[in-house]
């Protein structure tokens, strides 16, 4: 017989559904916190600082956020599914990874400003065939030709003039970049999924929804840098260059001090490294 306190039949089956909502609808908002992460912010602000549109800026997002579901689903499912267990070492490397990256995101706009200093100022030599993206074109093309510094185009970074003129590579760098950004947080969200939910189909569908929350916090975040840089009129190409340069330093100094931490003091390239998925 059961005792005055436990809950049978029905009532027993709705609150363990509710339960369950509850937890899938902490999900989806804790995967918005999450893109609230620093590192994520700098990361994005390197690329965001090029896009004056509102609707490119949540395009933006919405690639970053794709990216960063994809590889949050695929290594949740084989720790939750098959039992995966990441190796130390194998966990400092991907945190290594995503700190390489934002150094080298940080490097580009570095570069990119110094290139369009040197055009401006005439210590660039001749004008060589650049891509350029018109401000005035409703889809965003490229075209490859030159153009003085001072036109009004802006200039896109060396890695840009390799493959702009397909035009994808605007959304192909933030969801490469959030494909990464990925591998350095999957394993501690899987692991604390699996700590919650013991249910292999419920646990994923908490991912599916960490990640539908990650896409919709960072559209937030590059829609809010967008329109405040329309806001306050740094839309200019004068004041975009120095916004991609203040986020390229404070990208390669963010990144260098993740890289240094775990080199240094988590040991990964000692014989006894030191890993906490977080």
């Amino acid at each position: 017989m059961a005792g005055p306190n436990q809950i049978q039949g029905p009532n027993a089956a709705n609150t363990s559904v509710l339960s369950i909502v509850s937890i899938l609808a902490v999900g989806f908002f804790l995967g918005i916190r999450h893109a609230t992460d620093p590192d994520h912010v700098v990361a994005i602000a390197t690329v965001i600082t090029r896009q004056h549109s509102i609707s490119r800026a949540a395009l933006v997002g919405i690639c970053w956020g794709a990216g960063h579901t994809v590889t949050i689903v695929a290594v949740g499912v084989a720790i939750i599914v098959f039992g995966l267990a990441i190796p130390v070492r194998v966990g400092l490397s991907m945190e290594l990874a995503v700190s390489l990256m934002l150094i080298l995101l940080g490097f580009i706009n570095v570069r990119s400003f110094i290139n369009s200093v040197l055009q401006r100022t005439g210590f660039a030599g001749d004008p060589t065939p650049m891509v350029v993206a018109h401000a005035h074109c409703s889809d965003g093309h490229f075209h490859p030709h030159s153009l003085p510094a001072s036109d009004g185009h802006t200039t896109l970074p060396w890695i840009d003039h390799a493959i702009g003129g397909k035009g994808i590579y605007v959304y192909l760098r933030p969801l490469v970049v959030g494909v990464v950004h990925g591998m350095a947080g999957s394993a501690a969200i899987a692991l604390l999924v699996l700590a919650t939910i013991r249910n292999p189909g419920w646990a994923v569908a908490y991912l599916l929804l960490f990640g539908i929350g990650t896409v919709a916090g960072m559209v937030l975040i590059t829609v809010s840098m967008a329109s405040t840089f329309r806001m306050f009129g740094i839309a200019s190409r004068t004041w975009s260059q120095r916004m991609a340069l203040i986020s390229g330093l404070l990208s390669v100094a963010f990144g260098g001090l993740v890289a240094i931490q775990i080199v240094l003091f988590n040991g990964l390239f000692t014989a006894h490294p030191i890993w906490t998925p977080k």
